[in-house]
C-alpha cells in the first residue's frame, strides 16, 4: 500500500475505538483528515458524536463533512482523541507539530481521558528527533527566545540548526497568533529533560514534544496493523 492507503487503514481501525455518544478530541493533518472523512460517514449513517476540532483547519473539513462540533470551553473533558503523529517511539512518546497545531493539539489531548495516536510505520522510531522539533514560540523577542532555546540545546548536548519556519516570504503564524521554530537536533535521548527545560524559557509557548499522553498508537505498515498501547506515564499532563 501507498502512504496514503496506509494512513486510511490506521484511521479505519481508529475509528472502532469511537463508541456512539464520545466526545471526540480530532486532530490535525493528512493522517487525521482521513479519519475525519471515515468518521463522516459513520455520522451520516447515524453515529452521535460531537467533536473538538484541533485546527481552523480541521474545523473546516468537519463541517463541510457534517461532523458536529464543540468548542473546548463548552465540552472541557473528552473521553478520546485522535490525532497523527511526526514521530512515535515505543514508549508512545510523540512529537507533533508539523502541521502547526501542537499548542491546540496538546491542549485537547491533555483534556482526553485517552489518545489514540494513528501513522504509517515510516513515524515510528526508536529515538526521538529525526523528525525537527516544533517549538510554538512568542513573536514577542523572537531572538532572544531562541538564543535561549539554543542554550538549552547545548546544555543538554544537542545540536542542530534552529530555524523559524516560513511560509513564502512571511512566518508561519499559528492560529493562536505564534511562530514555530523548528529544531533539527537529529536525536533527543532524554525528552522529559528537553521539555522541562523548554518549557523554562519564557518566550516558548509550547512544544511539540507529547509525553505520557497517547495511549494508543495504531501504526500502518505493508506488513499490516500494529497496535502499541502504554500507561500514562508519571508526571504526564494526563489527569487520572
Amino acid at each position: 500500500m501507498d502512504a496514503t492507503a496506509l494512513k486510511i487503514e490506521a484511521a479505519r481501525i481508529a475509528l472502532g475505538y469511537v463508541e456512539d455518544g464520545v466526545k471526540l478530541g480530532i486532530g490535525t493533518g493528512s493522517t487525521a483528515n482521513e479519519f475525519v472523512r471515515l468518521l463522516a460517514e459513520r455520522v451520516a449513517a447515524g453515529m452521535k458524536v460531537v467533536g473538538v476540532p484541533t485546527s481552523e483547519r480541521t474545523a473546516s473539513l468537519c463541517l463541510q463533512l457534517g461532523v458536529p462540533l464543540a468548542t473546548l470551553d463548552e465540552m472541557p473533558q473528552l473521553d478520546l482523541t485522535v490525532d497523527g503523529a511526526d514521530e512515535v517511539d515505543s514508549h508512545l512518546s510523540l512529537i507533533k507539530g508539523g502541521g502547526g497545531a501542537l499548542l491546540r493539539e496538546k491542549i485537547v489531548a491533555a483534556a482526553s481521558a485517552r489518545m489514540i495516536v494513528i501513522a504509517d510505520d515510516t513515524k515510528l522510531v526508536d529515538t526521538l528527533g529525526r523528525f525537527p522539533l516544533p517549538i510554538e514560540i512568542n513573536p514577542f523577542g523572537m531572538r532572544a527566545t531562541e538564543l535561549a532555546i539554543a542554550g538549552v540545546a547545548q546544555s543538554l548536548d544537542l545540536t542542530g540548526p534552529i530555524t523559524l519556519r516560513m511560509t513564502r516570504d512571511a512566518p508561519f503564524v499559528t492560529d493562536g497568533g505564534h511562530f514555530i521554530l523548528d529544531a533539527s537536533f537529529g536525536r533527543i535521548p532524554d525528552p522529559r529533560a528537553l521539555s522541562d527545560a523548554l518549557h523554562a524559557v519564557p518566550g516558548v509557548v509550547e512544544h511539540g514534544l507529547f509525553l505520557g499522553l497517547a495511549t494508543t498508537a495504531i501504526i500502518a505498515g505493508s506488513d499490516g496493523i500494529k497496535t502499541l498501547h502504554a500507561k500514562p506515564a508519571p508526571g504526564s499532563l494526563r489527569q487520572t
